[in-house]
């Protein structure tokens, strides 16, 4: 066992400014009317919907649906207006790359038009008030940068006529050069007034194809994850000055299906259930240390497939899995706090991180790991507490009882004895 003490100096590191609380930071992928608000209200306050605009406009681009129903005929007003019933917060990620480039009629008129009409119709001041923010395009990388800042200009231009309290966001965004994804930041050369938000996809890749392997959120030999999202912090301090970043797409893959014998996933490799559950949420709370407001966890439901992105829900075939136990309890015991500080960051070894209730300041958690991917426990002592201990829990990865929170001493010298792992322990402070 590893007995590590937490010094003084290390626990003033600032707090950011803004610090949203977790239930505001904490969101999830869904899909149209395939999503259940009731059954991931628990875990997510606030839901991001691939949002189809082929269905609203089919191959008559230049015709206007009769909105709030889509050419496809689905009820948005009744698709929204559940999710909102329950809770949620709906961002729509407007994909307009699901009409081929060559069958929009006239892109940029048609563009402006859908874009007012959609803002007028589901926008915070709209007809139906159902929709808090609009993202133009998801992972659009077949269109040229040109093209891209021209439906960029076209669609928000559109937007901000239809309810200028509409918030809106980016495509994934790099920045770097444009790929298959993503675009590049050199795309919103000029448009930044435009922009409400950039968002973007980071996934804790260690090696790409053939194998797609992923780890631990915290490693560092991954190669982008988090330094992809710093970067995006770093230019949009330097070219968009107060625009939040959300992180609109990160997760994990997780099944029970054996290894494909051929194909292109026969060398995919995932993870276990557990390891998704313990870095979905170490992931979330690394990136609330990080100047983001929000992040979106891929994906709600799997098929339980042994391929990229074909197993990465919170639920496998609407049956929760872990990592659903794991980010309800997350969501139970951190939203009503926001980020404080990192307490003691010291890799491979322990990490702490401390919560603030929003608003009663006096109350405090820290969120307590070992940020590896071997599982191992560790014992840790922890000093200059903030106040007495009244509570301590353990991530679960079932539904019910939670964990025993392993071994611990309270000291009448202001510090904590504790062993930690990969499942984040929460110790409560009055």
């Amino acid at each position: 066992m590893l007995r590590l003490i937490l010094s003084s100096a290390l626990l003033s590191a600032p707090l950011h400014a803004a610090t949203p609380l977790m239930k505001e930071f904490i969101g999830l992928n869904g899909h149209t009317v395939q999503f259940k608000p009731e059954l991931y209200a628990p875990a997510a306050k606030m839901v991001r919907d691939y949002h189809p605009v082929e269905w609203d406009l089919g191959k008559e681009t230049s015709v206007l649906p009769e909105f709030p129903f889509a050419k496809n005929r689905v009820d948005w007003s009744g698709v929204y207006g559940s999710w909102q019933k329950h809770g949620l917060t709906t961002d729509a990620c407007l994909m307009f790359e699901s009409i081929p480039q060559a069958e929009w009629k006239n892109l940029e008129p048609d563009l402006k038009a859908y874009g007012t009409a959609f803002a007028k119709e589901f926008g915070p001041t709209g007809a139906r008030k159902l929709v808090e923010s609009v993202e133009i395009g998801n992972e659009p990388g077949k269109w040229s940068d040109p093209d891209y800042a021209k439906v960029f200009k076209a669609m928000a231009e559109g937007v901000r006529a239809g309810d200028p309290k509409l918030k809106i966001g980016t495509c994934n965004l790099t920045t770097g050069k444009s790929g298959d994804y993503e675009k590049s930041v050199a795309c919103l050369e000029g448009l930044v007034p435009l922009v409400d938000v950039l968002t973007i996809h980071s996934y804790a890749q260690l090696e790409n194809w053939p194998t797609w392997k992923r780890s631990y959120p915290e490693d560092p030999a991954l190669p982008k994850y988090l330094k992809d999202i710093e970067a995006l912090c770093q230019w949009r301090d330097q070219h968009a000055k107060g625009k939040p970043v959300w992180i609109t797409e990160f997760g994990y893959d997780s099944t029970t299906k054996p290894q494909e014998t051929s194909g292109d996933f026969k060398q995919w490799v995932g993870v276990t259930d557990e390891q998704q559950a313990q870095w979905i949420v170490r992931s979330l709370l690394v990136f609330s240390a990080m100047p983001v407001e929000r992040a979106y966890i891929y994906f709600f439901n799997d098929e339980d497939k042994a391929s990229l992105h074909a197993s990465a829900g919170l639920t496998r075939n609407w049956k929760p899995k872990p990592s659903f136990h794991a980010v309800t309890h997350l969501q139970k015991t951190l939203g009503d706090y926001r980020f404080k500080r990192v307490v003691r960051n010291e890799a491979g070894k322990v990490r702490v991180q401390e919560y603030e209730h929003g608003s009663t300041p006096g109350k405090k958690v820290w969120a307590v790991w070992s940020p590896t991917g071997d599982g191992k426990k560790v014992e840790v002592s922890l000093d200059g507490l903030p106040g007495k201990v009244f509570g301590i829990s353990t991530m679960p990865l079932t539904e019910g009882k939670e964990p025993e929170a392993g071994r611990f001493k309270a000291t009448p010298t202001n510090s904590l004895g504790l062993e930690v792992g990969g499942s984040p322990v929460y110790v409560m402070f009055e």
